[in-house]
């Protein structure tokens, strides 16, 4: 029987959940601090350097803007601006930008516009490159219908302990694929005729797509969690992956205690470093979507990986009168819809980017 296969929309919009259906239905981001996103650099500022990190509260406003803004103020290029990812703008978030060191100093109060304010300026010695945070803490209003907030918390209760101990499919979210998945859309069309800021994210789509409907197969046989013979298996919030040649106890052990995650193919040029049956159904699943395999192809992307399975630490719920307050923290490149949509009915309200 031939396996089925998602269109590019339904694997990037709407892939299978691994913990059943949604148990309730809520209200996400009806203000701005119902989204709290803070980063956490995972390392100290220099202390000297030719840069500045600069430590910013925006609300309702997205990263790229707030970044023309300081540059702006701080008279530099908006390219010598460095940040580690964007952020979501229907939300408050606390994140770090890097900027060239002006000869005059700049004052705390001068760095901050009507959607954002500077919290901190520290000298650093260098740029902020994407990627370079260990990962982000989230707290997440769900609202319920007025006096219910009681009886929303015991209906999640449950999926929540589930998701301590079991993680979530680590897919890639909607606002990888654009408002109503815009990207998508463009992968119809050629790349030159792009702007280069547009050809970014229709190939950062391509992959998520590819990489979504791989997670989505290994959702459905149930081994998402679990380490196969032939994966590459990847350490919990470190980079660095080894290959898995055989299964055995003491690597299930560590799979179950989430110290360890398979990972799934970020696609580009030659064959995934799996093997095996694995290997096998990484390359049925890419030739399914050769649109999105060929864009990969095309800017000469190479083959990355990314782990197929979510942790997600410090999960709590906390009650109020209308609602309850997920909090918790996320490994870097992660997103809490992948968290959300696991608990609630629609994901889709959770959000733009």
């Amino acid at each position: 029987m031939a396996e089925p296969v998602l269109s590019a929309r339904e694997a990037a919009l709407s892939p299978p959940r691994a913990h059943g259906a949604p148990l309730a239905s809520a209200t996400l981001r009806a203000e701005p601090e119902d989204f709290v996103v803070e980063e956490d650099l995972g390392f100290a500022p220099a202390g000297a350097g030719q840069h500045l990190l600069v430590k910013v509260r925006k609300r309702d406003a997205n990263t790229a803007f707030v970044a023309e803004q300081l540059a702006r103020i701080a008279r530099c290029r908006p390219h010598d601006v460095g940040y580690a990812g964007l952020k979501d703008r229907r939300a408050v978030a606390v994140q770090w930008f890097s900027l060239p060191r002006p000869r005059e100093p700049l004052e705390l109060a001068a760095l901050s516009g009507a959607d954002f304010e500077a919290l901190e300026v520290l000298p650093h010695n260098r740029k902020l490159p994407r990627g370079a945070l260990a990962g982000n803490r989230f707290a997440i209003r769900l609202r319920a219908q007025a006096g219910t907030g009681a009886q929303l918390h015991a209906a999640l209760a449950g999926r929540l302990d589930v998701i301590t101990h079991a993680g979530v499919p680590n897919y890639f979210g909607h606002q990888r694929f654009g408002r109503e998945g815009s990207n998508l859309e463009r992968m119809a069309t050629p790349m030159r005729s792009l702007r280069p800021s547009e050809r970014g994210f229709v190939l950062s789509a391509a992959r998520s797509v590819i990489f979504n409907a791989v997670l989505a197969r290994r959702v459905a046989a149930g081994t998402w969690g679990q380490v196969l013979a032939g994966d590459l298996a990847i350490l919990e919030g470190r980079g660095s992956y080894f290959a898995v040649p055989a299964a055995d106890d003491v690597l299930d052990a560590r799979a179950a205690a989430l110290q360890i995650h398979p990972t799934g193919p970020l696609w580009g040029e030659g064959s995934p470093a799996t093997t095996a049956a694995v290997l096998e159904l990484e390359e049925r699943v890419g030739a399914c979507y050769p649109q999105e395999a060929g864009l990969c192809l095309g800017a000469g992307m190479e083959q990355e990986r990314r782990a197929l399975r979510l942790a997600v630490h410090e999960l709590t719920g906390e009650v109020e009168a209308d609602a309850v307050v997920l909090r918790f923290r996320l490994a870097r490149g992660c997103y809490a819809t992948a968290v959300l949509r696991e608990l609630l009915e629609p994901p889709d309200q959770v959000a733009d980017a």
